[in-house]
């Protein structure tokens, strides 16, 4: 079957969590199995006739999103295709042309009302408490020849579709199943053409949908409300219109919509907190879909291998970020050592862990870092955790508190003692293996009759500066013996005055 699905932002604010399900989604399509044999792709579309609140920022806001995602479009801005140009102000001639057709053919008219005067008439409806919402269509019983000649000598207009009253509008629904609505319902005679002669969204969006061929639609279920209207503009312009599937809502843990309130929603709050991309995408395509039994973790080409609109769900998703913690910390685990320095360096930098803040680090201090991975890869959640887990490795730490040496029940004393024998253990901690480190210093626990973490915790301290850090003997041999023991022995002067 040939699938044509298409992603369609306003630049009017950054990418969030919201759209990027519904790119995903409509990505996946174009890719699953039932795309297969036909001449299928996945289209980016910018929608950009809202000039009071586009921005340039949110066009690029765009771009880095999905370069950062990892996945794109077979057609669309900066690739091109056979229906460019990709972006609706680029496009303006033509939806001119089709709302003059609907103005030709009697199913638009002109409408000479001023924002002043539209105000005015809605304030005398909630002022006399009517009831009555919308449009007023008083110009709709202009007569046709009038209100081109009016438009003709430049009287600001716009043009608006005019609704068949008393009808109603059906359609299917691939998720919520048949749909009607009554048309005395729908939004009063919808402006097409706005006075500066750009289109609505749903003008335009109705052209570009027929133009450039899509055949299934995937859009969240607050565009249910708008879709009659799409039908029945489909049906002026004597079109047939896309498969449409309203997918369900996603919201927070109260039962309302996923907002700024729960905490991050755009993309770029996820990528600044140390989020892995493959990991929110893994994620996010869970929240109303189902893929495979007793399996979370897929490649992006698995997901599309197993979508499909009879796996959607009718009810909400729920957004749970702890469950989008779990991915992530399972995703820095799956990363080779390589990996996961080069996405973790970025914050490395930023933080200053090789020199002040913005420096790289030298190839020397390259090569200590990604060294490092294994020791944080199974204990980091965040990419962001990274740098501060191994500061130690790349300054000496500030002296601890002299609490932090003392094991429990027990006094300075016994933690110089301790720290002493830890001191004598350093040579061959920093030269062994795990298993034969582990050995060594639980034969000496026992040959000084004392309990193996407390052995550990005054030299662990000394080393890397905190009680709770990565595995002692992988961060012991990655400092070497020279530095290990001008650290303990550091400490231990301080425990010993002390």
């Amino acid at each position: 079957m040939n699938i044509r699905c298409r992603y369609a932002p306003s630049p009017t604010g950054n990418q969030h969590i919201g759209g990027l399900r519904t790119a995903l989604f409509n990505y996946l399509l174009s890719r699953s199995p039932a795309a297969e044999g036909g001449k299928s792709a996945f289209l980016l579309r910018l929608e950009d006739t809202d000039r009071l609140r586009f921005d340039k920022l949110y066009v690029d806001n765009v771009f880095s999103s999905f370069d950062w995602l990892g996945f794109g479009w077979d057609e669309g801005p900066g690739v091109g295709g056979p229906y460019a140009p990709y972006v609706q102000s680029e496009r303006v001639g033509l939806y001119k042309k089709y709302a003059d057709a609907l103005i030709e053919a009697g199913k638009a008219y002109y409408c000479f009302c001023s924002a002043e005067e539209l105000a005015a008439a809605r304030d005398a409806r909630e002022a006399a408490h009517s009831g009555e919402s919308g449009y007023s269509r008083v110009c709709r019983s202009i007569p046709p020849a009038e209100a081109s000649l009016r438009a003709a000598n430049g009287e600001p207009c716009v043009i608006r579709l005019k609704i068949p009253l008393g009808e109603t509008t059906r359609f299917t629904d691939a998720l919520l199943g048949d749909i009607e609505w009554k048309n005395d319902d729908v939004n009063a005679d919808p402006v097409l053409i706005k006075s500066d002669g750009f289109p609505t969204y749903h003008l335009a969006n109705i052209v570009d949908d027929h133009l450039m061929k899509i055949t299934h639609v995937l859009r969240a279920q607050e565009w249910l409300s708008s879709t009659p209207l799409h039908i029945i503009l489909y049906k002026a312009l004597g079109w047939e219109p896309p498969v449409f599937c309203h997918l369900p809502m996603v919201m927070g843990q109260d039962g309302k919509k996923l907002s700024k309130r729960h905490g991050a929603t755009s993309i770029n709050e996820f990528r600044s907190r140390g989020y892995l991309s493959g990991a929110l995408i893994n994620y996010v395509a869970q929240l109303g879909a189902s893929y495979e039994e007793g399996k979370d973790v897929y490649t992006l080409e698995e997901l599309a291998a197993n979508f499909s609109l009879s796996k959607l769900n009718k009810a909400p998703a729920v957004f749970d970020y702890k469950k989008l913690e779990w991915f992530n910390a399972r995703y820095i685990m799956a990363c080779s050592n390589e990996e996961l320095a080069a996405q973790s360096l970025p914050f490395a930098v930023e933080n200053g862990l090789f020199g002040e803040a913005g420096d790289g680090p030298s190839p020397q201090q390259a090569g200590l870092y990604t060294s490092a991975m294994p020791l944080v890869k199974e204990r980091a959640v965040f990419l962001t955790e990274i740098p501060k887990k191994l500061e130690f490795l790349f300054r000496d730490p500030p002296l601890a508190k002299l609490e932090d040496f003392i094991p429990k029940k027990s006094d300075v004393k016994t933690a110089a003692f301790l720290l002493k024998k830890g001191v004598d253990l350093i040579p061959k901690i920093c030269t062994a293996g795990d298993e034969e480190a582990g050995a060594l210093v639980k034969a000496k626990a026992e040959a000084e009759g004392v309990k193996l973490g407390d052995l550990l915790q005054p030299l662990r301290v000394a080393i890397t500066g905190s009680r709770v850090s990565p595995p002692l003997f992988g961060s012991a041999r990655l400092l070497g013996v020279e530095k290990c023991a001008a650290r303990a022995n550091a400490c231990l002067e301080f425990l010993v005055s002390n």
